[in-house]
């Protein structure tokens, strides 16, 4: 895979200091911290772009195959892929357009309820989608950029962040990558 040239110094480092240098200083971690997280999602998806760009798969695409291939029946109503892959009901309707274009998923009438439509993998899309995660273990899983032994701790980082948000709540269940685990 191809990397970029480094530059002569950390853009995000230097912005720190000028929020410093502006009275600011109160909130310029806070400014280099989502500063950081939006470069490193940049590095990310070009990483992911650029292994998926061979097959016709964008992120999106191919996150809707996966997890219908994860589905006992291959298949799913449209508004719980949309909850699952928390996207907007119509960015799940565009998608599943594209892929019906290119025969990789196609929908189908929901067994029991006439109002709901079912989105299913086709042999093709579940062929495409093994093949694209062969690939993206091989070249963007495996080596996400950050040494092994410190991935607990950033993903412990980012679900602390994620849960804040509001992105999920476990209740009681103990999550996966609690601050607790390594107390």
């Amino acid at each position: 895979m191809s990397r970029p040239r480094p530059l002569p110094l950390d853009p995000i480092q230097e912005a720190h200091r000028q929020w410093v240098g502006h009275g600011w200083g109160e909130v310029a971690d806070g400014m280099a911290a989502v500063t950081s997280l939006v470069r490193a999602q940049q590095i990310v998806m070009a990483r992911v772009d650029e292994v998926l760009k061979p097959t016709g798969l964008t992120f999106s695409r191919y996150e809707l195959l996966m997890l219908l291939s994860f589905s006992k029946q291959g298949g799913l109503p449209m508004a719980k892929a949309s909850a699952r892959l928390q996207v907007h009901p119509t960015s799940v309707t565009n998608t599943v357009d594209r892929l019906e274009a290119a025969h990789l998923v196609e929908r189908v009438p929901h067994p029991s309820d006439r109002r709901a439509t079912l989105i299913e993998i086709t042999d093709a899309g579940r062929e495409l989608v093994a093949h694209a995660t062969e690939e993206l273990n091989a070249k963007v899983f495996a080596l996400p950029g950050i040494a092994h032994d410190r991935l607990n701790t950033l993903l412990q980082i980012l679900a602390e962040f994620r849960h804040a948000a509001g992105d999920f709540d476990a209740g009681d269940a103990p999550a996966r990558w609690s601050t607790a685990e390594t107390d």
